[in-house]
């Protein structure tokens, strides 16, 4: 059977001219190319080489061989460069869950030094998971996962990059606006703009309205933090969301963060990661430079 090792065999031959300098080359014995070269040709029903005197001439099926060698052997010479590349963390494509809508803000200040620092290796981010986050990471759908809400498994490493507050986001002119903190009774009668999110994996909802046996007014959808933000400043509705976007967002929007409870909801930004993945060296340095960017 026709593989990879004929073809090196018989490009050897023709750049050497002879199959003592092919052996040379390859580090073969003259006899182990030889009952190759022999085994193959029975195998096909053909010749591919003639002795000229001291050299050999490639007959016609050899050069079809040899035509064949030049373009596939670079082809796996470069595939195994590239393998040996990601296997010492060199080269690769690192897929980035986001379970946190707002951090994309954040992430791109990540982003920007990384890809400068590793220039062969891509990068994709993803929303949308099969099994959820967890499952996306443990699935090998996506090779980290940013998260608020870190779910503990075995295999999987969650590192915090940073700390922030939650807080309900309101126009400065909004009568909650003057408040110190609120409580949960504040928002029974609000218009309350999330991500679209189940409920339960709000914050907002399962530890602060939720255990309250609190609820709000009107629960409303929005894709896009921008645009949430614009409808807060319009005393469209309120939110709750990390206090880093007040203090991004204050200087174009009329908008304050008030804290949720006198002592406030307090979280983490985490990215998980499979332990197998520690030690590759470009996962490695994207968790050094996401711990050295802060909560935005």
């Amino acid at each position: 059977m026709l593989d990879r090792h004929h073809l090196a065999i018989i490009q050897n031959v023709v750049k050497t001219g002879t199959v003592t300098e092919a052996a040379n080359s390859l580090c073969l014995s003259q006899s182990a190319i030889s009952h190759s070269i022999r085994k193959l040709e029975n195998h096909l029903g053909v010749k591919i080489w003639e002795k000229q005197g001291r050299t050999l001439q490639l007959t016609q099926a050899g050069k079809l061989l040899n035509s064949l060698a030049n373009r596939i052997n670079p082809q796996f010479e470069h595939a195994e460069l590239l393998l040996t590349q990601l296997a010492k963390g060199h080269r690769g494509i690192l897929r980035i869950g986001m379970e946190c809508h707002p951090c994309y803000q954040w992430l791109l200040k990540v982003v920007e030094p990384f890809l400068l620092q590793w220039p062969d290796v891509d990068l994709d981010v993803k929303q949308e998971f099969q099994f959820g986050g967890m499952g996306a990471l443990r699935g090998y759908e996506i090779d980290m996962l940013v998260t608020p809400d870190p779910l503990y498994k075995p295999g999987v490493d969650f590192i915090p990059v940073f700390d922030y507050e939650h807080q309900l986001i309101v126009s400065a002119s909004h009568p909650l606006a003057q408040k110190a903190y609120v409580e949960p009774n504040d928002l029974i009668d609000q218009i309350l703009i999330t991500y679209p999110v189940e409920p339960q994996r709000l914050d907002i909802f399962s530890q602060f309205l939720h255990p309250a046996g609190c609820t709000v007014k009107k629960h409303k959808i929005i894709e896009t933090t921008e645009i949430m933000l614009q409808m807060v400043a319009a005393k469209r509705g309120v939110a709750a969301l990390p206090g880093w976007l007040v203090k991004e967002y204050q200087p174009t929007l009329n908008i304050v963060g008030i804290p949720l409870s006198k002592k406030g909801i307090h979280k983490h930004i985490y990215l998980g990661v499979r332990e197998s993945d520690r030690n590759i060296h470009y996962i490695e340095d994207f968790v050094a430079l996401a711990e050295e960017v802060p909560g935005l």
